[in-house]
């Protein structure tokens, strides 16, 4: 599975441990995922979107918002002048889910318009 292949799919809702990803399942979608990391404790995933004004950043950040309504799946968000990270994890499963990934290549795909 490709990072466009990630971002054309939908969050589904994932309730329990049985829908946390393991290392390897890990592993294997991050590599898809340009410039995402995984959070020392490997319970989610990062990235910094940098911006030239925090008018770009306010935008970003909006975008971002509208996708994760319409997905029903919400990041944490630290923003300042000229930058954003994104941090996805799944709360109901105790770490990182499919649903993490997908909305992480949504978001990346954001810009790539």
């Amino acid at each position: 599975m490709n990072a466009n292949d990630l971002a054309s799919r939908h969050c589904q809702p994932r309730k329990g441990k049985e829908h946390a990803l393991d290392a390897a399942q890990v592993a294997e979608l991050l590599q898809q995922l340009p410039d995402w990391q995984l959070r020392g404790d490997g319970m989610a995933i990062a990235k910094d979107f940098r911006f030239s004004d925090f008018h770009h950043t306010l935008g970003f950040i909006n975008a971002v918002g509208f996708m994760a309504n319409q997905e029903d799946h919400h990041p944490d968000l630290e923003a300042g002048y000229g930058h954003c990270q994104v941090l996805w994890s799944t709360h109901d499963v105790g770490g990182l889910s499919l649903n993490d990934f997908i909305c992480a290549a949504r978001v990346d795909a954001l810009l790539a318009r």
